[in-house]
Protein backbone atom coordinates (compact mmCIF):
# COMPACT_ATOMS: atom_id res chain seq x y z
CA UNK A 1 0.00 0.00 0.00
CA UNK A 2 1.41 3.73 -0.98
CA UNK A 3 1.44 6.11 1.47
CA UNK A 4 -0.87 8.46 0.55
CA UNK A 5 -1.74 12.51 1.48
CA UNK A 6 -5.07 11.19 3.81
CA UNK A 7 -2.72 8.40 5.49
CA UNK A 8 -0.54 10.99 6.55
CA UNK A 9 -2.85 13.38 7.74
CA UNK A 10 -4.55 10.52 9.77
CA UNK A 11 -0.68 9.62 11.74
CA UNK A 12 -0.28 13.09 11.76
CA UNK A 13 -3.84 13.76 13.79
CA UNK A 14 -3.56 10.68 15.82
CA UNK A 15 0.55 11.52 17.04
CA UNK A 16 -1.24 15.37 17.97
CA UNK A 17 -3.91 13.97 19.94
CA UNK A 18 -1.48 11.47 21.41
CA UNK A 19 0.88 14.18 22.73
CA UNK A 20 -2.01 16.61 23.86
CA UNK A 21 -3.52 13.83 25.69
CA UNK A 22 0.10 12.98 27.28
CA UNK A 23 0.07 16.62 28.83
CA UNK A 24 -3.89 17.15 29.77
CA UNK A 25 -4.54 13.33 31.11
CA UNK A 26 -2.54 12.86 34.37
CA UNK A 27 -4.24 9.41 35.42
CA UNK A 28 -3.27 6.51 32.98
CA UNK A 29 -6.37 4.91 32.53
CA UNK A 30 -7.51 7.77 30.84
CA UNK A 31 -4.32 8.52 28.65
CA UNK A 32 -4.30 4.77 27.91
CA UNK A 33 -7.95 5.21 26.60
CA UNK A 34 -7.33 8.73 24.66
CA UNK A 35 -4.37 6.89 23.54
CA UNK A 36 -6.88 4.40 22.11
CA UNK A 37 -8.51 6.87 19.95
CA UNK A 38 -5.08 8.05 19.00
CA UNK A 39 -4.33 4.82 17.31
CA UNK A 40 -7.52 4.42 16.02
CA UNK A 41 -7.71 7.90 14.40
CA UNK A 42 -4.31 7.22 12.66
CA UNK A 43 -4.90 3.88 10.96
CA UNK A 44 -8.61 4.42 9.90
CA UNK A 45 -7.16 5.92 6.47
CA UNK A 46 -5.40 2.59 5.90
CA UNK A 47 -8.52 0.62 6.41
CA UNK A 48 -10.83 3.08 4.21
CA UNK A 49 -7.93 2.68 1.46
CA UNK A 50 -7.76 -1.10 2.17
CA UNK A 51 -11.89 -1.23 2.28
CA UNK A 52 -11.69 0.99 -1.14
CA UNK A 53 -8.97 -1.08 -2.99
CA UNK A 54 -11.38 -4.24 -2.29
CA UNK A 55 -13.93 -2.48 -3.90
CA UNK A 56 -12.51 -2.02 -7.20
CA UNK A 57 -11.79 -4.96 -7.02
CA UNK A 58 -15.16 -6.66 -6.79
CA UNK A 59 -16.52 -3.84 -9.22
CA UNK A 60 -13.30 -5.27 -11.63
CA UNK A 61 -14.94 -8.67 -11.34
CA UNK A 62 -18.29 -7.55 -12.01
CA UNK A 63 -17.48 -5.32 -14.89
CA UNK A 64 -15.58 -8.48 -16.42
CA UNK A 65 -18.62 -10.26 -17.30
CA UNK A 66 -20.29 -6.64 -19.00
CA UNK A 67 -16.79 -6.89 -20.86
CA UNK A 68 -17.38 -10.56 -21.79
CA UNK A 69 -20.80 -10.21 -22.72
CA UNK A 70 -19.76 -7.68 -25.16
CA UNK A 71 -16.81 -9.28 -25.77
CA UNK A 72 -18.98 -12.68 -27.15
CA UNK A 73 -21.80 -9.90 -29.19
CA UNK A 74 -18.84 -8.79 -31.19
CA UNK A 75 -17.24 -12.08 -31.77
CA UNK A 76 -20.52 -14.05 -33.08
CA UNK A 77 -21.03 -10.99 -35.36
CA UNK A 78 -18.07 -12.07 -37.24
CA UNK A 79 -15.39 -9.76 -35.63
CA UNK A 80 -12.16 -11.25 -34.38
CA UNK A 81 -11.55 -10.90 -31.03
CA UNK A 82 -8.50 -8.63 -31.27
CA UNK A 83 -10.23 -5.73 -33.48
CA UNK A 84 -13.26 -6.18 -31.05
CA UNK A 85 -11.18 -5.66 -27.67
CA UNK A 86 -10.25 -2.07 -30.07
CA UNK A 87 -13.77 -0.95 -30.58
CA UNK A 88 -14.66 -1.84 -27.13
CA UNK A 89 -12.27 0.15 -25.42
CA UNK A 90 -14.17 3.01 -25.87
CA UNK A 91 -16.98 1.95 -23.94
CA UNK A 92 -16.85 2.25 -19.57
CA UNK A 93 -16.24 -0.50 -17.58
CA UNK A 94 -15.78 1.43 -14.33
CA UNK A 95 -12.47 0.59 -12.59
CA UNK A 96 -11.84 -2.14 -15.56
CA UNK A 97 -12.33 0.59 -18.24
CA UNK A 98 -8.40 0.91 -18.05
CA UNK A 99 -7.43 -2.09 -18.39
CA UNK A 100 -9.35 -2.95 -20.92
CA UNK A 101 -8.01 0.61 -23.27
CA UNK A 102 -4.43 -0.44 -21.93
CA UNK A 103 -5.16 -3.74 -23.98
CA UNK A 104 -6.55 -2.53 -26.88
CA UNK A 105 -3.18 -0.13 -27.25
CA UNK A 106 -1.02 -2.74 -26.80
CA UNK A 107 -2.81 -4.91 -29.83
CA UNK A 108 -2.70 -1.70 -31.83
CA UNK A 109 1.17 -1.45 -31.26
CA UNK A 110 1.74 -4.49 -32.48
CA UNK A 111 1.44 -7.28 -29.11
CA UNK A 112 0.28 -10.23 -29.91
CA UNK A 113 -3.14 -11.39 -28.32
CA UNK A 114 -1.36 -13.70 -25.72
CA UNK A 115 0.70 -10.88 -24.83
CA UNK A 116 -2.07 -8.49 -24.24
CA UNK A 117 -4.86 -10.61 -22.38
CA UNK A 118 -1.94 -11.83 -19.85
CA UNK A 119 -0.97 -8.52 -19.36
CA UNK A 120 -4.45 -7.23 -18.57
CA UNK A 121 -4.70 -10.56 -16.04
CA UNK A 122 -1.73 -9.18 -14.33
CA UNK A 123 -2.42 -5.57 -14.13
CA UNK A 124 -6.28 -6.43 -13.02
CA UNK A 125 -4.87 -8.71 -9.96
CA UNK A 126 -8.31 -10.67 -9.76
CA UNK A 127 -8.23 -14.89 -9.63
CA UNK A 128 -11.63 -14.91 -10.95
CA UNK A 129 -9.95 -12.47 -14.37
CA UNK A 130 -6.93 -14.52 -14.21
CA UNK A 131 -8.47 -17.50 -14.54
CA UNK A 132 -11.15 -16.60 -17.43
CA UNK A 133 -8.24 -15.11 -19.42
CA UNK A 134 -6.14 -18.13 -18.98
CA UNK A 135 -9.28 -20.05 -20.27
CA UNK A 136 -9.40 -17.80 -23.64
CA UNK A 137 -5.95 -17.99 -24.50
CA UNK A 138 -5.33 -21.69 -24.44
CA UNK A 139 -8.83 -21.31 -26.30
CA UNK A 140 -6.93 -19.20 -28.99
CA UNK A 141 -3.74 -20.75 -29.22
CA UNK A 142 -5.49 -24.58 -29.42
CA UNK A 143 -7.60 -22.78 -32.57
CA UNK A 144 -11.40 -23.35 -31.06
CA UNK A 145 -14.02 -21.74 -31.72
CA UNK A 146 -13.19 -18.67 -29.58
CA UNK A 147 -16.72 -17.56 -29.23
CA UNK A 148 -17.85 -20.83 -27.62
CA UNK A 149 -15.05 -20.35 -25.17
CA UNK A 150 -15.80 -16.47 -24.59
CA UNK A 151 -19.59 -17.38 -23.68
CA UNK A 152 -18.57 -19.97 -22.03
CA UNK A 153 -16.16 -17.88 -19.85
CA UNK A 154 -19.00 -15.62 -19.42
CA UNK A 155 -21.44 -18.10 -17.64
CA UNK A 156 -18.94 -19.27 -15.72
CA UNK A 157 -17.72 -16.16 -14.48
CA UNK A 158 -21.99 -14.85 -13.37
CA UNK A 159 -22.20 -18.15 -11.76
CA UNK A 160 -19.20 -17.22 -9.90
CA UNK A 161 -21.17 -13.24 -8.68
CA UNK A 162 -24.07 -15.48 -8.14
CA UNK A 163 -22.63 -17.99 -5.62
CA UNK A 164 -20.74 -15.13 -3.85
CA UNK A 165 -23.69 -13.35 -3.55
CA UNK A 166 -26.30 -16.28 -2.30
CA UNK A 167 -23.21 -17.50 0.16
CA UNK A 168 -23.00 -13.89 1.45
CA UNK A 169 -26.54 -13.52 2.04
CA UNK A 170 -27.03 -17.22 3.39
CA UNK A 171 -23.99 -16.51 6.10
CA UNK A 172 -25.27 -12.87 7.03
CA UNK A 173 -27.45 -14.20 10.32
CA UNK A 174 -24.10 -16.49 11.12
CA UNK A 175 -21.55 -13.44 11.22
CA UNK A 176 -24.03 -11.20 13.60
CA UNK A 177 -24.43 -13.98 15.92
CA UNK A 178 -19.93 -13.94 15.63
CA UNK A 179 -19.86 -10.38 16.90
CA UNK A 180 -22.64 -10.83 19.21
CA UNK A 181 -20.75 -14.15 20.77
CA UNK A 182 -17.59 -12.20 20.76
CA UNK A 183 -19.83 -8.92 22.68
CA UNK A 184 -20.71 -11.47 25.07
CA UNK A 185 -17.09 -12.71 25.62
CA UNK A 186 -15.80 -9.43 26.26
CA UNK A 187 -18.64 -9.23 29.06
CA UNK A 188 -17.48 -11.94 30.94
CA UNK A 189 -13.75 -10.95 31.12
CA UNK A 190 -14.95 -7.37 31.79
CA UNK A 191 -16.68 -9.36 35.07
CA UNK A 192 -14.14 -11.32 35.72
CA UNK A 193 -11.72 -9.06 35.72
CA UNK A 194 -13.44 -6.13 37.99
CA UNK A 195 -16.14 -7.91 39.92
CA UNK A 196 -14.90 -11.89 40.73
CA UNK A 197 -10.94 -11.29 40.63
CA UNK A 198 -11.23 -7.98 43.51
CA UNK A 199 -13.54 -10.65 45.63
CA UNK A 200 -10.03 -13.33 45.84
CA UNK A 201 -7.32 -10.96 45.84
CA UNK A 202 -7.62 -10.67 50.04
CA UNK A 203 -7.47 -14.35 50.30
CA UNK A 204 -4.62 -14.74 53.05
CA UNK A 205 -3.40 -17.43 55.60
CA UNK A 206 -5.69 -19.46 57.61
CA UNK A 207 -5.27 -21.66 60.33
CA UNK A 208 -7.07 -24.87 60.79
CA UNK A 209 -6.10 -27.63 63.92
CA UNK A 210 -2.69 -26.09 64.15
CA UNK A 211 -1.96 -26.17 60.38
CA UNK A 212 -1.23 -23.16 58.76
CA UNK A 213 -2.27 -22.91 54.53
CA UNK A 214 -0.11 -20.14 53.32
CA UNK A 215 -2.18 -19.01 50.20
CA UNK A 216 -0.05 -16.39 48.25
CA UNK A 217 -2.36 -12.78 47.94
CA UNK A 218 -3.43 -12.12 43.92
CA UNK A 219 -3.47 -8.79 42.49
CA UNK A 220 -6.48 -8.35 39.95
CA UNK A 221 -3.42 -6.07 37.90
CA UNK A 222 -1.36 -9.71 37.82
CA UNK A 223 -4.55 -11.10 35.74
CA UNK A 224 -5.59 -8.16 33.62
CA UNK A 225 -2.75 -8.30 30.97
CA UNK A 226 -3.17 -11.82 30.14
CA UNK A 227 -6.92 -11.28 30.06
CA UNK A 228 -6.49 -8.17 27.59
CA UNK A 229 -4.36 -10.13 25.20
CA UNK A 230 -6.68 -13.10 24.75
CA UNK A 231 -9.32 -10.34 23.96
CA UNK A 232 -6.38 -9.10 21.62
CA UNK A 233 -6.09 -12.49 20.04
CA UNK A 234 -9.79 -13.61 20.23
CA UNK A 235 -10.65 -10.25 18.53
CA UNK A 236 -7.96 -10.34 15.30
CA UNK A 237 -8.76 -14.10 14.35
CA UNK A 238 -12.57 -13.78 14.90
CA UNK A 239 -12.52 -11.35 12.51
CA UNK A 240 -9.98 -13.06 10.19
CA UNK A 241 -12.52 -16.36 10.83
CA UNK A 242 -15.36 -14.23 9.88
CA UNK A 243 -14.37 -12.69 6.85
CA UNK A 244 -13.41 -16.10 5.46
CA UNK A 245 -17.08 -17.60 6.31
CA UNK A 246 -18.53 -14.61 4.75
CA UNK A 247 -16.61 -13.69 1.41
CA UNK A 248 -14.24 -16.81 1.63
CA UNK A 249 -11.10 -15.01 2.10
CA UNK A 250 -9.26 -14.32 5.25
CA UNK A 251 -7.89 -11.16 3.36
CA UNK A 252 -11.71 -10.12 3.68
CA UNK A 253 -11.96 -10.48 7.65
CA UNK A 254 -9.06 -7.80 7.84
CA UNK A 255 -12.10 -5.34 7.81
CA UNK A 256 -13.97 -7.26 10.75
CA UNK A 257 -10.73 -7.86 12.57
CA UNK A 258 -10.21 -4.19 12.92
CA UNK A 259 -13.56 -3.96 13.99
CA UNK A 260 -13.57 -6.16 16.74
CA UNK A 261 -9.67 -4.41 18.18
CA UNK A 262 -11.42 -1.06 17.81
CA UNK A 263 -14.59 -2.61 19.85
CA UNK A 264 -12.08 -4.09 22.22
CA UNK A 265 -9.48 -1.52 22.84
CA UNK A 266 -12.59 1.25 23.27
CA UNK A 267 -14.37 -1.35 25.99
CA UNK A 268 -11.42 -2.45 27.90
CA UNK A 269 -9.34 1.11 28.52
CA UNK A 270 -13.09 3.25 28.36
CA UNK A 271 -13.90 0.62 31.29
CA UNK A 272 -10.64 1.11 33.38
CA UNK A 273 -11.04 5.06 33.09
CA UNK A 274 -14.67 4.77 34.05
CA UNK A 275 -14.22 2.46 37.23
CA UNK A 276 -10.76 2.70 37.83
CA UNK A 277 -7.90 -0.38 37.81
CA UNK A 278 -9.06 -3.67 38.96
CA UNK A 279 -8.66 -4.04 42.53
Amino acid sequence: MKFEKMHWMGIGVGLAMAAVSFFIFKQKTMFYFMLVISMIIGSLPFLVSFLLGQGRQREKEEKFLAFARDLVESVKSGTPISKSIIQLRTRNYGALTIHIQKMANQLVLGFTLNQALENFARDAKSKVIARAIGLISEAERAGGKIESILESVSKSVDQIENLRKERKAAVSNLVTQGYMIFIVFIVIMLVLEFKILPLVADLGGDDTQGLTIQVAPMSPDDFAMPLFIMLLVQSTFAGLVIGKISEGSIKAGIKHSFILLTITLLVTTGAKALFGVAG
